[in-house]
Formats: C-alpha cells, structure tokens, sequence
C-alpha cells in the first residue's frame, strides 16, 4: 500500500478541520477542558487553557500547499529558516559526498513535513539521542532523529533527516520502506520545535542560502545543474 492511501483519512479530516491528525487531539483535549472549566465558574484559568487550546490549534495547522511540477527539482520537507548549506558525506552511505540544506523549524512554523522528490522509500530509521537546540550543527549528530532515504525515479537517492530539538519530544513520520511518494506529499511532522536536513546528489545544485525561509511542499531548494 502506499503512504498516500494510507493517507485518505487524515485527508477526510483536514477538509473539516485544517490540522495534522498526529496533534489534533491536543487542541481540542485543551479547548474541552477549558470550557468546561470556564463553566464551573473559573474564568481566569479557563481563559488560560482556552488561549493554551488556541495556541495548540495553530501550531498543528496544516495548510494546502501546491508543489511546482516541473522537473529536475528537490523541495523543502519543512516549514522554516535555512541554516546550513554544505557538502559532505551522508548519513545514509558510507561513501559519497552530497549537498546538504539544514532547516531549523521554530515552534511559530507549520511542522508538518513533505517529500522533497518524487519516487520509492528504500529506508526509514529511528536512532535515539539527545535534545539540543535544533539550530546547532550538532544536532544533527547527537539529537534524536529520523532518516528518510528515497530514490527518485532516475535512481539518484536522496536522503532527508527529521531532528528533534529543545522543545520537541516526538517525531512522526508515516512512510514505511517500499512506498512510492510524490512531491509535496505530507509524510510526517515533528512537534514543538525542530530541524530537517536534507541530502541532495551532487547533480544538484543548492538553490537557496543561509537565512532564506522557506515552505515546505513548495519552495525549491535544489534543481539539476544544466
């Protein structure tokens, strides 16, 4: 089966309520909790877990997006703020070098994340670690984490790394290996404040720079060097 039919459900949800499924239940815990309490007469701390549900509510919007559908190109997974780009070994193949686009999601992002490139996942892997600041280079090497490999349709593969951070306690990621994604395709999210990275072959070059934000399902931060 493939991550986007197992994606249907959560689609029926979004089309009645704009939020990722993973954190829904979050907000609305919060916001039944609050009127609840708002009735019995506590206003004050009513009005603080109803602004506590709002917050939520947010944070675990989901927006449409629509990805550009030329071809050649490789997308941001993430919502945010470019950190790092580099070149250098990857975590998924013990040889190579390839370029690497960090992007830091700060909680006031959409965390939600989508497939950078069209094709098949060939690996998923989850290593535990530490919760650093999502912003540091050492984050990527000490945090909590998710490695993502895919191969496009050419065969080149590319690699993409859910990062824990400070604040966040929990990675989600709906791929499994075997499934065939395409470009923009929700795949996952991780809560309260986070990095991606990705790893581009080095037939692309980088399109975007230290400090551009950028739009996860939408901006292009790699193409194929002519």
């Amino acid at each position: 089966m493939s991550a986007a039919s197992r994606d249907s459900a959560p689609r029926l949800l979004r089309r009645r309520l704009p939020l990722a499924p993973e954190g829904a239940k979050i907000p609305l815990s919060l916001l039944a909790v609050g009127l609840l309490v708002f009735v019995v007469g506590l206003r004050w701390a009513g009005g603080l877990i109803l602004l506590a549900a709002a917050f939520a509510l947010w944070f675990f919007r989901d927006p449409e997006r629509a990805a550009p559908q030329r071809e050649g190109i490789v997308l941001s997974g993430a919502d945010g703020k470019v950190v790092e780009v580099s070149e250098g070994p990857a975590p998924h193949q013990s040889e190579g070098r390839f370029r690497k686009v960090g992007i830091f999601m700060s909680p006031l992002d959409v965390h939600v994340n989508r497939a950078p490139v069209d094709g098949e996942v060939e690996s998923v892997t989850h290593t535990a670690g530490q919760f650093r600041a999502a912003f540091s280079d050492y984050a990527s090497q000490l945090n909590e984490r998710n490695l993502i490999v895919m191969s496009d349709r050419q065969g080149r593969r590319h690699a993409m790394v859910q990062i824990a951070g400070y604040l966040a306690r929990r990675i989600v990621c709906r791929l499994r290996e075997h499934d065939f994604v395409v470009r923009g395709q929700r795949l996952g999210l991780i809560m309260f404040g986070s990095r991606v990275d990705h790893f581009l072959p080095l037939e692309f070059r980088v399109t975007v720079a230290v400090g551009d934000r950028v739009r996860a399902g939408e901006s292009v931060i790699g193409e194929l060097a002519q």
